[in-house]
């Protein structure tokens, strides 16, 4: 019989995360770590806690990989390990612990000689490559874990390569692998580039070869020289150079030299820090200041387009790789993904809450004595304060206006009674973090989801319209089959669901699991809006303009699904939402509210990147696939379009 696990995470159906990725080189050798902080683990210790505080990013899988520096020949160098185990992070590092422990126990001098554990124990190096993944797609196997590992009995072709990242062409990347006489394995963005890197490196290494022989030296003597004379960078350039798609790739290099490259719009993000003992590169900001204990301004933003090299040597430096384009920064890093902690994100949060107020108080008519503001789920706390703390300059604004009207005549009761307006907060739903159950009939599956969440009961009155705002509103499954339904429950009068982002209305093909245009609620409306207006054949003519980019080249690519949306305001867009997401035999009213692209903007202003709300596609590959996603719609076929 079939079984699905239930696992609800927020008020609307949740975005799948970004993957997260995280790079160590240990500068010193291993015995300063010894001294200094007590063990030669230091870096495992560390990389342990970048990828759990990462975890927020990733939950499918997770790997390990690390490299040894100047082993001997026959000494094992490089070791990975990867899980996609129900919690995978603990269990790697549950693993590299048992090898450790079990090392040790053998041998209990191992404990005080740091030279025998890094000879003897595996995982001990001095440069580790950490991810964490949330697929968008595919088996959650472990063949689809990161870091991929390329061998080969040359120390310096042997690459591990760990990203997060999509790339849109990937079958012209493979067209090129198979150009170059390859014969990948599988047509995977991560097979493709890291063969890609991989071709390049061999390239290189086979042309250094062959000047060392000229100039007289032996193969034995030949391998220190060419991990020196390796040029990174150029390996990168000719291997990124046909990419498209956002990224921030790592990788390690057998012999130790190690890479961290960013895409030219800086879609996905990258953050470092080094001094003397240590260079790390993570994908957020707060992680990196966390584990390492350093300052905001400590911790540095890759450019785009860059890569953050680092050689066998310790040198690092810091190259460009492909030009940058306009900076396109996802925005939905700053509203959902990456954590809040981060200093920029939090105010950004805030921001949020605040610039979209004045459209609540619309929604309400003004009316903040008969209003209860809430939120769910937990990541929407932060732009919920700034949500709040609007409300209440709006009232010291009204208050400042009735007390000066009524002059020095007012008496102290008077007084009392403006003064004790504030807004109403309350925690309305609760998550019953204990609930997880097994379903095996689809038509018992909304009454266990309904579930979830607990209701504050008696928190709302029924002259009260409750405010609940949320990161973002996609699909709205849950919303409309569990969570409205709850809040009715609590009877108030009118219902505002507010989202802190836009509208989602189009694809995401750098990373993000939003692949269909159907699932889109945002869709379904300008759908449903097309029909009453009887403007289907609208539809059919964007179909066939679709089509007749299949075969353009990229650069010539259009984005005619904006087409789909422009006889609408996003206000009409916005109604029909509501309507569509109100149950049928709902009490109160039900208004869905989302934050402006203007707004959005101006809350994040470094981070410009909206291709989901706009369809500003940054690179040729977004406006192909967004395209051949309303092909798919169209046709009826129920496929990703990337």
């Amino acid at each position: 019989m079939f079984r699905a696990f239930l696992f609800v995470q927020t008020m609307s159906d949740a975005i799948k995360h970004e993957c997260g990725i995280s790079l160590i080189r240990l500068l010193k050798p291993l015995e300063y770590y010894k001294e200094k902080y007590g063990t030669a683990f230091y870096g495992v210790n560390k990389m342990y806690l970048m990828m759990e505080k990462q975890h927020n990013r990733g939950q499918d899988g997770a790997g390990f990989a690390s490299i040894k520096l100047d082993m001997q020949p026959g000494e094992r160098y490089m070791s990975r390990v990867r899980s996609c185990q129900q919690q995978p992070i603990q269990d790697i590092f549950k693993q590299i612990n048992d090898r450790i422990n079990a090392a040790i126990a053998d041998a209990p001098q191992l404990w005080d000689d740091v030279a025998r554990q890094k000879k003897e124990i595996p995982y001990i190096g001095e440069l580790l490559l950490g991810h964490v993944r949330y697929g968008t797609f595919g088996k959650n196997s472990i063949e689809s874990v990161h870091p991929f590992l390329r061998q080969n009995n040359w120390m310096h072709r042997n690459l591990i390569v760990a990203g997060n990242f999509n790339m849109t062409n990937v079958d012209e990347l493979f067209g090129n692998l198979i150009e170059l006489g390859q014969h990948p394995k599988e047509m995977a963005d991560t097979i493709t580039v890291m063969e890609k890197i991989g071709h390049f490196l061999d390239d290189a290494v086979a042309k250094i070869y062959k000047q060392i022989k000229k100039e007289g030296f032996n193969k034995r003597e030949a391998s220190p020289i060419i991990a020196e004379r390796l040029n990174v960078a150029k390996v990168l350039r000719k291997a990124a150079k046909n990419w498209d798609g956002g990224y921030a790739m790592g990788g390690l290099l057998g012999h130790g030299d190690a890479f961290l490259l960013r895409d030219p719009a800086g879609i996905r993000p990258s953050y470092y820090y080094k001094d003397d003992e240590i260079v790390v590169v993570a994908s957020e900001r707060p992680v990196i200041q966390t584990v390492f204990n350093v300052a905001y301004e400590e911790v540095k933003e890759l450019d785009p387009g860059k890569a953050i090299i680092i050689k066998k040597n310790g040198k690092v430096s810091f190259e460009e790789i492909l030009s940058p384009t306009e900076r396109k920064a996802c925005s939905f890093e700053r509203i959902y993904f990456s954590r809040g902690s981060d200093k920029e994100i939090y105010k950004e949060r805030k921001m949020l809450g605040k610039l979209v107020f004045p459209e609540i108080l619309r929604a309400i008519d003004n009316d903040i004595e008969n209003a209860v503001f809430s939120y769910i789920p937990n990541t929407a706390e932060t732009s919920f304060l700034g949500m709040v703390r609007e409300a209440q300059n709006y009232l010291n604004r009204k208050k400042e206006d009735q007390i000066l009207a009524l002059g020095p005549k007012i008496t102290k009761e008077e007084l009392h009674r403006i003064l004790d307006v504030r807004p109403r907060i309350e925690k309305v739903a609760i998550k019953d973090a204990k609930l997880r159950t097994f379903i095996t009939q689809d038509n018992s599956r909304d009454d266990l989801v309904a579930h979830v969440y607990d209701i504050s009961y008696g928190s709302v009155k029924p002259e009260d319209n409750l405010v609940i705002i949320d990161d973002s509103i996609v699909r709205g499954t849950t919303l409309k089959k569990s969570i409205l339904r709850m809040l009715d429950r609590l009877n108030p009068k009118k219902i505002v669901v507010v989202s802190s982002a836009p509208q989602i209305r189009y694809p995401d093909c750098y990373g993000i699991d939003m692949a269909k245009l159907e699932d889109f609620v945002a869709f379904k409306a300008a759908l449903a809006l097309h029909k009453e207006r009887g403007t289907e054949k609208d539809i059919e003519k964007i179909y066939n303009k679709c089509l007749g980019q299949v075969k353009s080249k990229d650069k010539d690519v259009i984005n005619y699904v904006k087409e789909f949306y422009a006889p609408f305001t996003a206000i009409e867009i916005s109604k029909k939402i509501g309507e569509i997401l109100s149950p049928p035999d709902i009490g109160a009213e039900v208004e869905i509210i989302y934050q402006t692209i203007e707004n959005l903007h101006m809350a994040c202003p470094h981070n410009l990147g909206d291709w989901y709300f706009t369809g500003n596609y940054p690179t040729p590959g977004g406006n192909k696939v967004v395209n051949r996603a309303f092909i798919n719609f169209f046709e009826g076929k129920n496929q990703r379009a990337y």
